[in-house]
């Protein structure tokens, strides 16, 4: 097996691992999925999975990548034994998976930073007024129907995913370390500054209040919709069930506080998300969009691009917001394609540079369907959203509760000390109700999936073929 790189200090894997987890997952998914999910309502139940799934859960991949020093599969097989070893081709059909439409999705929002260097929002908007008005459609969510495929969706895809190959060719401390210092940093300064922003618009309390003023009737009387949609992002928007987490511990030394760096981490993310919120949200209600969670993935675009249109400074705002979420995505995407070439150079012996342009490359060609038609963004999303994250987060919960909790508590108290009996506590919460959860949600990502299979994809299928 070729020499495995490490990290050159705590901070850039600190950084490298919160990159991972802000991304798209954050500032692209979490508005629209909280706005699906009616706001507030949503925020709560997120927020729960969080703290009590998503911090025990991060521990698990962290002993299990530091214990093993391998990417996913070599992981599983050398924990559990060889049949883990194609379980653990999960997490890497789960990374190409999402980088084949994150990658799209990133191109997106490329498109709409440079239309702003372009000229206003508003004339932008002006230019699809009389092509909107003959087919009765709003004239945002025509722009977006416009640039989210065809050329240009095709080529921004290329553009960013040799970026992502770039960097990660470059490795561990030359690549993915020196870029994330740069970009992580510089993401949340942005981000706070919009907050503030957004803060003196008129009507951000209606914003505010959608988003900080929970009904809870409506998490009672929705929580079958909530529950996955909530498990999902958790898991999205922390980079678990992927494999990412596994990969970047296995980087680690073994002097590390795993329990302090996932802390921090999650503090990170869970805050940037939150953050988000509060800039996105009064936003949405200034510009008079009060249904944020309408367009599915292109909510964020129509409803931003809206406000941006009527709003005074709205141009500097969208070119700001729009460049943030470009670089958020570029850190995300760099983990990912990390988890399938710390594969082939750990299971195959490949070079790292030929190993990140070989999957790179496989991971662009996934994507170009989607590039041609949305519904492979839907098909790809719900896929691994809901029934792969989900299923990957089970299976590393499966191995470590009862396949082999021994070594996880061993692991896990280097760096630390005697954990005396919270070591058995987390076990047995990542033996029971962890996954206990986590087969509900994956039940019923199962059925939207179906759901979608069988009738909008179905339905594409039929008007299409």
């Amino acid at each position: 097996m070729a020499q495995r790189e490490t990290w050159a200090t705590r901070t850039g894997f600190i950084l490298a691992a919160v990159g991972s987890a802000v991304g798209l997952g954050n500032i692209w998914r979490f508005p629209f999925v909280a706005g699906e999910g009616g706001g507030a309502a949503f925020l709560v139940v997120y927020l729960l999975f969080v703290a009590l799934i998503g911090f025990p859960a991060i521990l698990v991949e962290f002993v299990v990548g530091r214990r093993t020093e391998r990417n996913p599969v070599g992981a599983l097989m050398e924990l559990g034994g060889g049949a883990w070893k194609y379980i653990g081709g999960v997490f890497i059909v789960t990374g190409c998976v999402i980088l084949s439409y994150y990658s799209v999705v990133a191109g997106w929002f490329i498109r709409y930073f440079l239309e702003g260097f372009r000229g206003s929002y508003a004339s932008h908007l002006a230019g699809y007024e009389s092509a909107a008005a003959e087919v009765g459609a709003p004239t945002t969510a025509l722009m977006f129907g416009e640039l989210s495929t065809g050329l240009d969706a095709f080529v921004l895809h290329t553009i960013f995913m040799a970026l992502t190959i770039g960097i990660v060719a470059l490795g561990i401390r030359r690549g993915i370390e020196t870029a994330t210092k740069l970009m992580v940093p510089g993401i949340l300064l942005l981000l706070v500054g919009m907050a503030i922003w957004a803060y003196t618009l008129p009507n951000a309390g209606a914003g505010y209040a959608y988003y900080l003023s929970p009904d809870f009737n409506v998490i009672l009387d929705n929580w079958v919709e909530l529950l996955p949609a909530a498990a999902g992002q958790a898991f999205f928007t922390l980079s678990l069930g992927m494999g990412v987490m596994i990969t970047y511990a296995s980087y680690l030394g073994e002097d590390r506080n795993l329990t302090r760096d996932a802390l921090t981490i999650i503090g990170f993310d869970t805050g940037i998300a939150f953050l988000t919120g509060l800039v996105v949200f009064p936003i949405f209600f200034a510009g008079g969009i009060t249904e944020p969670g309408e367009g599915g993935a292109g909510a964020i675009f129509i409803s931003m691009t809206d406000a941006f249109a009527t709003l005074s400074g709205g141009r500097l705002l969208g070119i700001l917001f729009f460049g943030t979420v470009t670089i958020a995505a570029l850190s995300s995407a760099i983990s990912l394609l990390e988890v399938v070439t710390a594969y082939m150079i750990d299971e195959k012996g490949i070079e790292r540079w030929k190993a990140a342009l070989g999957m790179g490359g496989v991971i662009y060609l996934l994507g170009v369907p989607v590039t041609y038609d949305l519904v492979f963004l839907d098909l790809l999303d719900l896929f691994a959203d809901g029934i792969l994250l989900v299923f990957g987060a089970l299976v590393l919960m499966l191995l470590v509760g009862w396949v082999a909790p021994k070594f996880a508590v061993e692991e896990l108290s280097k760096g630390i000390g005697d954990l005396g009996g919270l070591g058995q506590a987390w076990i047995w919460a990542v033996r029971v109700p962890i996954v206990i959860v986590l087969v509900v949600s994956l039940y019923l990502g199962l059925v939207d999936y179906v759901d979608f299979l069988t009738g909008p994809f179905s339905d594409w299928l039929s008007q299409n073929l």
